[in-house]
């Protein structure tokens, strides 16, 4: 199942790159919410590619790495997530891609989650969060950078 999402946001590819890499900024434009408490054991900030990192949740943890890293078009975060109770690992990849206009960069966020056997009789409650934390953080992304561009 994919989540996608965009955006025309008034900013630099490079400044919409920068903010999305800087996970120690993420407080300045991203509340945390009931499914994002933040990011944590990060191995290198701003990221780059193989940077690894891990994201708790109420029903999880995320163990992520950077798997592409082209700036400041697109980057690409694997972040398979072993939920708890032995409910399997969902496997979840979050794609960037920027593409630079005259005015703006158009910003695509697609969110892709597979879902290991035992929880898909379960779908329609485990993938509806994906959905709105990604839609959430685009529109905090969006905001953000049109309010702050450099």
């Amino acid at each position: 199942m994919e989540f996608p999402s965009e955006a025309d946001i008034e900013s630099s590819a490079e400044r919409i790159f920068d903010l999305i890499t800087d996970f120690d900024g993420y407080s300045r434009w991203l509340t945390t919410s009931s499914n994002y408490r933040g990011t944590h054991e990060v191995s290198a900030n701003p990221v780059t590619l193989g940077t690894t990192y891990r994201e708790p949740g109420p029903f999880g943890v995320r163990n992520g790495k950077v798997t592409e890293f082209e700036r400041p078009t697109r980057i690409v975060f694997h972040q398979p997530m072993t939920m708890k109770f032995g409910g399997g690992v969902i496997d979840v990849t979050v794609t960037y891609t920027l593409t630079p206009g005259a005015t703006a960069t158009r910003v695509r966020r697609v969110v892709s989650v597979g879902l290991p056997w035992q929880l898909k009789p379960f779908r329609a409650v485990v993938l509806p969060p994906f959905r709105t934390e990604s839609a959430r953080t685009m529109a905090a992304l969006k905001a953000y950078a049109d309010q702050h561009p450099a």
